[in-house]
């Protein structure tokens, strides 16, 4: 049954580390029509703070905007940071500072509030990633189009306040844009609550990057260890997450190192063979991400280069993350949602709505 004495008041909460697409963001938001956020919370978190270069907030948005440093502690801090400084509105919604509110998207966004039932701690909007028309994807922006079908993604996530309460918030353990989402979608899941679908649209360009940035997203393999952690084996079932390479990626680095290893022990046929298995695994990685591809040399090039690199990266961040999370415990699930409360020993269902 859905509350409707929910009131519709709502905050937005856009991290940033003042990137030019904050302004094409802001610009979105304001054009939007129908309720005007309560107050547009706008956490600068990059270290040492400071005014954000070149910021000019819509004059639909400047009575109600407020910029607060965040201290370069992570986006899962900087969106408890934001939050600490929205008032009481009962919904907040996280914002990505690359993403474009569609054209109806105050409109849309009210009515997935409005028909959200009491117990919905949390409603997800529909990412758009555009792609080229004229050519085939390159490997970074099929990585980037993954964000249209993921869950729980707060690219662009309305959270109901009273859930966040329950649940102390993200996990400022996660010090990167990385399964921080996830991990408080886990938590509120486990306490009875409910995480639904809206129809509001909001747009996720490809953001320019250069060709180590697949390097540079192995760090995550140190995160995906403190979900291990903090959610069991089975996270990644229950999270709907991919799971990646990572068996492939180790399997890869061992053959490498042992073909050092046996070469530094003269041991040539072993060297041989292990050196044999690291190049056929290698030229497997490459070819699975040229295929699907452009097929330039540009993208060619990039995809041989990291590929080489990519599985010894993964395999050192999944070590870190064993290291620096080895003592790392669940904070346990969110309280449970009102219709939970009265009746404490009814059994609890965790739900998904789409």
């Amino acid at each position: 049954m859905n509350d409707t004495r929910t009131p519709l008041s709502y905050a937005v909460v856009i991290p940033t580390l003042g990137r030019p697409s904050l302004g094409r963001c802001l610009d979105a938001l304001a054009a939007s029509p129908g309720p005007r956020p309560a107050r547009v919370v706008i956490v600068h978190d990059r270290p040492g703070g400071g005014a954000i270069p070149g910021l000019r907030i819509p004059e639909a948005l400047k009575a109600r905007t407020v910029v607060v440093p965040g201290g370069g502690r992570g986006p899962a801090a900087a969106r408890n940071t934001g939050v600490a400084a929205t008032g009481s509105v009962p919904w907040i919604v996280f914002l990505d500072d690359d993403v474009l509110p569609s054209a109806t998207w105050g409109e849309d966004l009210v009515r997935d509030l409005a028909t959200a039932s009491s117990d919905t701690a949390g409603v997800s909007a529909r990412i758009d990633v555009p792609l080229p028309a004229d050519r085939r994807a390159t490997d970074w922006e099929r990585n980037t189009a993954g964000l249209a079908t993921a869950r729980w993604i707060t690219a662009d996530m309305a959270f109901r306040r009273e859930a966040l309460d329950a649940s102390g918030g993200f996990d400022e353990r996660f010090r990167r844009a990385f399964r921080e989402d996830a991990d408080l979608a886990l938590r509120l899941l486990d306490g009875g609550w409910v995480l639904a679908a809206g129809t509001r649209r909001t747009t996720h360009p490809v953001r320019p990057a250069d060709r180590w940035i697949s390097l540079r997203q192995q760090a995550g393999n140190a995160d995906d260890i403190l979900m291990k952690r903090l959610h069991g084996a089975d996270w990644w079932t229950r999270a709907d997450a991919p799971r990646g390479r990572i068996p492939r990626h180790l399997a890869v680095t061992a053959a490498g190192v042992s073909a050092l290893g046996c070469a530094a022990l003269g041991r040539r046929t072993g060297a041989a063979v292990c050196a044999a298995g690291w190049l056929a695994g290698t030229a497997e990685f490459a070819l699975a991400r040229i295929a699907p591809g452009p097929r330039t040399r540009e993208e060619i090039t990039s995809m041989l280069l990291t590929s080489v690199v990519i599985p010894p990266a993964a395999a050192w961040h999944r070590v870190r993350g064993l290291i620096a999370h080895r003592s790392a415990r669940p904070r346990g699930p969110a309280g449970p949602p009102a219709r939970y409360r009265s009746a404490p020993d009814e059994p609890r269902r965790a739900e998904v709505r789409s």
